[in-house]
């Protein structure tokens, strides 16, 4: 009782509230406005949080990343356009409804859905905040760097069809980190003798650039779009009674979004696809889902809403980002020499426990103030995109040059976004060049730290959790090239299966093997046809 009214006692302060309103409000509004999405404004945001204190510039940015899901349903339903990037989803069975002449039950199911996966997830961490507390002290050097391995390969092996690409822009990301001072010796790393790279390659400049200016490029470089909107009509309050109808589907929804958000490099995506398929699979009208599923509509908003605080708890416990967004928070944490890890949860558990119930009072105010002011809300997304884009592209420089009043930071930040531009244009992450930037710091600090009293290769995994995470990183590994080499058997059966049905006489042997290698290489230039076509328009 003592530590719930000592994490209140935070929370009652006018800037604390004023953050709650601010994050809530704002991030439901960017949510709302296709091409925009939390990224790009919690990476222009991030260098004024840096003068707050830590309560309020961490609430304003986790209002943000929770509250944008909310409002990234609304064009993923009316329009068929998401939000933000986790709601493409929604568009499968929220647009089928508005087709049909439902907007108002589908907007109020995956607002109730997303307040259900918020609160849940919330709930979770609240009571786990207990057991961290005690599995924290067990983490040292060794530990944390197989987590931050874990998590970069984790992450790399998430982007299926993309794992070279990811790998690589991951070890960039690790490289980018390099550069400058070493941390021990302070000897120059990569500089060039280059006066301006001695101080390294800051964070936020490439947060920016790779996430900011180069989403301005691309709003300044698509047409604006004339959008139809459907008009609403009734109340907003049926989708809380309609959840109610489907207890199971929420509650396994939420509990994926809740373990998939704890596992580093995992994140919505995963959960959202887990949860949807179970949805789908345990329903008795599979054949609805895509054609306007209330259980297909919550299974994945449910699924998303419930990551975001479930993700802060590798943050928190352990201080190692499972995303690019809590990659970004990680440095609110270090500029106010706030350290997450054990040490947090033994000696500031008033302050975990306050940005718990800061995630809880943001999931009821946005709910509020969606319930009621979605009719006025739904006019965000006429914005023209260009407007969009030079309004990103002012901010993203202001902000650059505030961190250090470096002209050089804004050249490098343009830079970067340009690299952002061509792997967006090429659908390609940039995530991975974010996260291989601070788990690389993390794995060198701790590789070093942990050196010290090994001596031989076994003593680096001679405790039980250091174990533990080398038997995952082991299994991951193993999991992966298994379903590699089983996708690439699959496709050596289905060759020989087409060739020898078609193995009468040679000369239609001939015929089938000529045609079926045709057919072969149409299906590997379609696969890349998209990428080639985004290189000609770049040159």
């Amino acid at each position: 009782m003592d530590l719930l009214l000592s994490a209140l006692d935070i929370l009652m302060r006018w800037d604390v509230a004023l953050a709650l309103l601010t994050g809530s409000v704002g991030g439901v509004l960017i949510g709302a406005i296709p091409g925009v999405g939390p990224a790009v404004a919690i990476a222009i945001l991030l260098p004024a949080t840096f003068s707050m204190d830590p309560i309020v510039g961490l609430t304003v940015l986790l209002g943000i990343y929770g509250s944008s899901m909310y409002g990234g349903a609304i064009p993923a339903i009316l329009i068929n356009t998401p939000g933000t990037a986790v709601n493409a989803l929604t568009t499968y069975d929220g647009y089928p409804m508005t087709a049909r002449g439902e907007p108002r039950r589908a907007l109020s199911l995956a607002y109730s859905a997303s307040f259900f996966g918020g609160i849940f997830s919330v709930i979770c961490l609240i009571l786990f905040a207990p057991v961290l507390a005690r599995v924290a002290p067990y983490f040292g050097s060794r530990e944390i760097f197989l987590a931050a391995l874990l998590g970069i390969i984790l992450m790399v092996v998430a982007h299926r069809g993309q794992t070279l690409i990811a790998g690589a822009l991951a070890a960039f990301g690790i490289f980018i980190q390099t550069i400058g001072l070493e941390p021990v010796k302070y000897t120059s790393r990569y500089t060039f003798d280059q006066p301006f790279l001695s101080g390294g390659i800051n964070l936020i400049v490439v947060v920016l650039g790779l996430f900011a200016l180069s989403q301005a490029f691309v709003l300044l470089t698509s047409e604006d779009e004339k959008i139809r909107m459907t008009r609403l009509r009734g109340g907003m309050f049926q989708g809380l009674r309609e959840l109610a109808r489907h207890p199971r589907v929420a509650t396994v929804s939420a509990s994926f979004g809740v373990v998939m958000g704890m596992i580093p490099g995992v994140g919505e995506f995963t959960a959202q696809f887990m949860s949807y398929t179970y949805a789908q699979r345990s329903s008795k009208r599979p054949q609805d889902f895509g054609n306007g599923s209330s259980e297909g509509l919550i299974a994945a908003e449910t699924a998303n809403n419930a990551v975001p605080a479930a993700a802060m708890v590798p943050l928190l416990a352990l201080g190692i980002p499972g995303e690019a967004l809590t990659a970004m928070m990680l440095s609110v944490f270090y500029v106010h020499n706030v350290v997450p890890g054990p040490g947090l949860f033994q000696n500031q558990m008033d302050f975990v426990v306050a940005l718990y119930l800061s995630l809880l009072i943001l999931n009821v105010l946005v709910l509020v103030f969606l319930l009621f002011a979605t009719r006025s809300l739904i006019q965000v997304v006429r914005i023209p995109n260009r407007f969009l884009g030079v309004c990103i592209l002012t901010l993203s420089f202001v902000g650059v040059y505030s961190l250090r009043n470096s002209a050089t930071d804004c050249v490098m930040a343009a830079l970067f976004g340009v690299l952002g531009y061509v792997l967006k244009r090429l659908s390609m992450p940039s995530v991975p060049i974010i996260l291989g930037m601070v788990l690389g710091g993390i794995m060198e600090v701790k590789l070093r730290a942990g050196m010290a009293r090994v001596k031989e290769p076994l003593d680096f995994i001679d405790r039980p959790v250091a174990f533990l995470l080398f038997l995952a990183i082991v299994l991951v590994l193993i999991g992966h090239f298994r379903r590699v080499l089983r996708e690439r058997a699959e496709i050596k059966a289905a060759e020989r299966g087409a060739l020898k049905s078609g193995h009468r006489f040679g000369q239609m042997l001939g015929r089938r093997r000529g045609r079926f290698v045709k057919d072969r290489f149409k299906l590997v230039r379609a696969r890349h046809a998209k990428r080639l076509r985004a290189l000609k328009d770049l040159f």
